[in-house]
Formats: C-alpha cells, sequence, structure tokens
C-alpha cells in the first residue's frame, strides 16, 4: 500500500538520504515503494546532537538513512547506547526497546523510541535544573543572613597576651 504524504510550503523530508523541502503552498507525494522517510519533525542535524541522547538518535538516524555506511553508524550507536545506560540507568526501560528494536533490524521503530530517550534526557536535565536554583536560592539566602548578623570578635590567646 503506497504512503500518502501531504506537506506545506517549506516542510522537509528525507527519502533514502535525499533531502527534499517543498516550495509551493501544498504538495502531496505519494510513495510506492520501501523507502528510508524521515519528516522534519524526525530530524535531527548533526550539529545538534550534542547530547548524550541526541548523539544516540543521531546515530539510528544515520544508520536508517545511509545504508552503505549502516554498520558504521550501528557501531556509534552502541557506544552511545551503552555510555548513556551507565550515567543514566533510570531509562533502562527506554533503552531495552532502543536495543530491541536495533537488534530486530527494525531502525524507524528504534529511532521513535529513541525519542523517548530524548525526551526522558530533557526532563532529567530540567528536574536537575531546577534543583540547582533551589540550592542556588538557598545559598543566596544563607549570604544574606550573614550580612545581616552582628559582628562576633573572637580573642585568640596571642590577643589576650597583648592585653596583659
Amino acid at each position: 500500500m503506497p504512503l500518502k504524504l501531504e506537506m506545506k510550503m517549506g516542510d522537509r523530508i528525507i527519502i533514502n538520504g535525499a533531502v527534499i523541502e517543498v516550495a509551493t503552498p501544498h504538495a502531496k507525494l505519494i510513495v510506492h515503494n520501501q523507502a528510508s522517510i524521515l519528516r522534519g519533525k524526525e530530524i535531527i542535524a548533526e550539529e545538534h546532537a550534542i547530547t548524550p541522547a541526541t548523539r544516540i538518535y543521531f546515530s539510528l538516524q544515520s544508520a536508517y538513512l545511509f545504508p552503505s555506511h549502516r554498520d558504521d553508524y550501528i557501531q556509534q550507536f552502541w557506544e552511545f547506547i551503552d555510555q548513556y545506560e551507565k550515567a543514566c540507568p533510570s531509562a533502562k526501560d527506554i533503552i531495552d526497546d532502543v536495543r530491541a528494536a536495533v537488534e530486530a533490524g527494525e531502525l524507524y521503530k528504534a529511532l521513535k523510541s529513541a525519542q523517548q530517550l530524548v525526551l526522558h534526557q530533557q526532563s532529567i536535565l530540567r528536574e536537575f535544573e531546577e534543583q540547582l536554583e533551589h540550592f542556588t536560592e538557598l545559598d543566596e539566602d544563607e549570604e544574606d543572613d550573614d550580612s545581616d548578623s552582628d559582628t562576633i570578635t573572637t580573642i585568640t590567646p596571642d590577643d589576650d597576651v597583648a592585653a596583659n
């Protein structure tokens, strides 16, 4: 059954590694045979693959779109996913889903699961940022409390001797 795609001006799609951009107000595409296809919202540019989860996604995306280099990208994927699992064990269920899809040769399914990994990472980073803001506020409050307190003079044994 053919895949029907409706697109608007400016939308991008990658079909078998070729980037296609719609230059008219509306376009309809019908793909009649097996093809590797990613829509604009599913694509991450290499320069934007800067976090561990986005590197995983980019390596899978590249393996999916460029079969002639698939083995190289899959090797990168395994390295990235192993590192990520060690750093973020809370993502184990998602990682297991991604791994299973890759092992089954279902790269598009692996990409969908990897999107969940990116969302999980964003959640973790957001939580970390909130905690950091909280600690920063506490630290600022302590500094304010210290500046409001009376000055306490400490007398050392040397000061006591000098006074005699």
